[in-house]
């Protein structure tokens, strides 16, 4: 009776893919155009690589807080809560958590700020060093320590919208979440274009738009979960059986999902010791690597997840089976063709794309020797993507820990 069911679940998987795969890709081509009028604005020289660490920083522990860790535990604990209790109940989980994860990364946020220079001098370690040794790079360690402090309270503002996106997720309403971050790609073109080049620092004018880009995405998702009759006011509750639950879940899933984020984060800085430049062509090269991830195997696994957390996989392990065998089988279809596509056409895309304002052929030429190195693990990548919403439906999170130490580890063993 499962099998026969199969077909139908894949048609609506298939449906739902599709509208998030579309209404990600209208917002991945506005971060295309975002990128664009960045790299015009900036090129890759010093104030590209102060402004794309800022950038990074916050959206590292947004991937912790809010889309990667927190959406994995999350979501299977509210797809059962919603299916096995009263509505009341679950209203009550949603308030808890929304003032629990709020009131942490508030505090984060606030430390971020106020200990900006020492997160720079962590995570931009090449820069503290030529700052303390009274070296030209040393300019980049006192802008970084600026903009950190502006953009940081854009992680408290994003991880809320992330918590409304996996609430709608859960209700199959998946375009809403998948349309939201337009939003702050329009700011950010809107900044670069109109407002940044008139500013003496446009650096500092992009980081007020980053933020308010996340204040109007949290805005613009309230009203839906408003319509759900699903908006409470946030309480604190550290011990609610619900929130003990999805924190048991999230800390290790933080490593489990967050792989490539701790790669990337260990590549920046390394890269901090390089010469001028080298963030940002690490910058550009995984823009473009993040364009085929986020139409593709973000949708997939966006939608496969709630599918996967509704289904017991002791009754039912053939239809689970399936269910997670069609996301798989869908990304190697579009993952490994766009892998080679991007291999044979990386320096055009590159030209076609950056290749405006302050951005060189140079910057092509070094940007594409990145991204040649970064493609080669874009298939990899997206099954991922897929693959651990399977141990995040069944709450197994030590499993992709383990897999990502590995990872991580010869990550750093061979940069």
């Amino acid at each position: 009776m499962a099998s026969k069911n199969v077909p139908a679940k894949s048609a609506k998987l298939l449906k739902a893919g599709s509208i998030t795969a579309l209404m990600t890709f209208a917002s991945r081509i506005l971060g295309m155009l975002r990128d664009i009028a960045i790299a015009s604005l900036l090129g890759a020289g010093l104030m590209a690589d102060v402004f794309f660490f800022a950038n990074r920083i916050p959206n590292f522990f947004r991937r912790l807080f809010a889309e990667g860790a927190f959406a994995q535990a999350f979501v299977p604990v509210m797809t059962k809560t919603k299916q096995e209790q009263s509505f009341e109940d679950l209203k009550d989980l949603l308030s808890k958590t929304s003032g629990t994860l709020g009131a942490i990364v508030f505090v984060i946020c606030a430390l971020g700020m106020v200990l900006s220079p020492v997160v720079t001098a962590l995570f931009g370690y090449g820069w503290y060093q030529a700052y303390s040794q009274g070296a030209s790079d040393g300019e980049k360690f006192v802008e970084a320590s600026l903009l950190l402090r502006v953009t940081f309270p854009y992680l408290f503002f994003i991880t809320l919208t992330a918590l409304c996106s996996s609430i709608l997720n859960v209700y199959g309403k998946f375009a809403i979440p998948a349309v939201t971050p337009c939003i702050l790609n329009v700011v950010m073109i809107g900044a670069a274009v109109f407002i940044a080049p008139k500013a003496s620092d446009p650096n500092l004018i992009l980081a007020y738009a980053m933020v308010a880009g996340g204040v109007a995405q949290l805005l613009f998702v309230l009203p839906s979960i408003w319509r759900l009759k699903l908006l409470t006011l946030p309480r604190f509750a550290w011990h609610h059986p619900g929130v003990v639950r999805i924190r048991t879940l999230m800390i290790p899933a933080l490593f489990g999902v967050s792989a490539s984020q701790l790669n990337l984060l260990v590549n920046t800085i390394l890269a901090s010791f390089l010469a001028t430049g080298a963030i940002s062509y690490l910058y550009y090269s995984d823009r473009l690597l993040e364009f085929p991830i986020g139409i593709f195997a973000v949708a997939i696994s966006t939608v496969i997840l709630p599918a996967l957390s509704r289904i017991n996989i002791k009754e039912d392990p053939l239809r689970y089976q399936n269910t997670l065998d069609w996301g798989v089988r869908l990304v190697l279809l579009l993952g490994i063709p766009s892998a080679l596509g991007m291999v044979a056409l990386r320096e055009s895309i590159l030209r076609v794309i950056f290749m405006h304002g302050a951005f060189t052929s140079e910057h092509v030429l070094l940007s594409s020797a990145s991204l040649l190195a970064s493609i080669s693990g874009l298939a990899a990548i997206m099954l991922v993507r897929v693959l651990v919403q399977g141990f995040a439906a069944i709450q197994d999170t030590k499993t992709p820990v383990r897999c990502s130490m590995v990872a991580i580890a010869a990550n750093i063993i061979f940069n």
